[in-house]
């Protein structure tokens, strides 16, 4: 059975950081694509970091750009995603979710499995 699980969620103050961790289990790594995806309360779900562990092929969100890094340690079977100078806007529950067939295109209908998710808040 696929599965993702991921950790690292909690509460920061605006500025801070946090990493998320997502193991994944269930299919082949190293040939697929993993993403984080976001939803906060009353909000669609977004995209926001996608990752190839084949070769490293990274995508970004505008948001997430310059202050999120997406990385795979491919001995683990686990992506991160370093979150740095957070914003109270990035308060959501974070997915990570994985794409099997590893097109690595950061919209969520590209990705067959879904983890549980993570909460992230973020106070001002």
């Amino acid at each position: 059975d696929v599965q993702l699980q991921a950790s690292g969620g909690g509460l920061v103050q605006a500025g801070g950081s946090l990493r998320l961790a997502c193991t994944a289990s269930g299919f082949p790594f190293d040939e697929s694509a993993i993403g984080w995806f976001r939803q906060a309360p009353g909000k669609e779900r977004e995209g926001v970091a996608c990752i190839k562990p084949s070769d490293n092929t990274t995508d970004y969100s505008n948001s997430a750009k310059g202050r999120f890094t997406i990385s795979s340690d491919n001995a683990k079977n686990t992506v991160y995603l370093q979150m740095n100078s957070l914003k109270p806007e990035d308060t959501a529950v974070y997915y990570c979710a994985a794409d099997p067939a590893g097109w690595g295109i950061l919209v969520a209908y590209e990705f067959d499995h879904w983890g549980q998710g993570t909460q992230v808040t973020v106070s001002s």
